[in-house]
C-alpha cells in the first residue's frame, strides 16, 4: 500500500504517493515536516530529520514529479524539471537519491515557488 502525502509549497498544493522503500517508511514516520526551499534548476530540495544511506536504487537520473531523499545533505528532493546537472530536459539530481514516491499532480506548478518560500509535508486526509 502507498501512502498519500500532501505537499503544499508556498501557495501551490499538490498530492503525491510515498512508495513501501525503508527511506520512504522513515520519511512517512517524520511527517509532518516543513522548511524553507532551496531551488536547484527545477527541483525543491530541504534538510529533513531522517537519516538513511544510499539504497541500492539510488540514481541521479530522475523523472519530472519523482520524489527523492538525497542521503549526503538528508534532503528531501521535489523533481519538476533539469537541473543545472541535467544533459537536456531530463531532472538530473547532484548525486544519487533514493527515490521515494511521486507527485500525482502536475508537479511543473512548483515552477512558481521561489527559494526559501515554506514547503510543508503531511500525510494527506
Amino acid at each position: 500500500m502507498t501512502h498519500r502525502i500532501r505537499i503544499t509549497a508556498g501557495e501551490i498544493g499538490l498530492s503525491a504517493a510515498l512508495n513501501q522503500t525503508d527511506t520512504a517508511q522513515a520519511l512517512l514516520a517524520a511527517l509532518p515536516l516543513e522548511a524553507p526551499a532551496n531551488r536547484w534548476g527545477a527541483e525543491i530540495y530541504f534538510s529533513i530529520p531522517v537519516e538513511r544511506e544510499g539504497a541500492p536504487d539510488a540514481r541521479a537520473e530522475m523523472e519530472v514529479g519523482e520524489l527523492g531523499y538525497w542521503p549526503p545533505g538528508r534532503a528531501f528532493c521535489i523533481f519538476f524539471g533539469p537541473t543545472p546537472a541535467s544533459h537536456g530536459d531530463e531532472p538530473r539530481a547532484a548525486s544519487p537519491v533514493n527515490p521515494v514516491g511521486r507527485v500525482l499532480d502536475d508537479p511543473t506548478r512548483l515552477e512558481e515557488v521561489p527559494d526559501g518560500a515554506i514547503v510543508r509535508i503531511e500525510l494527506a486526509e
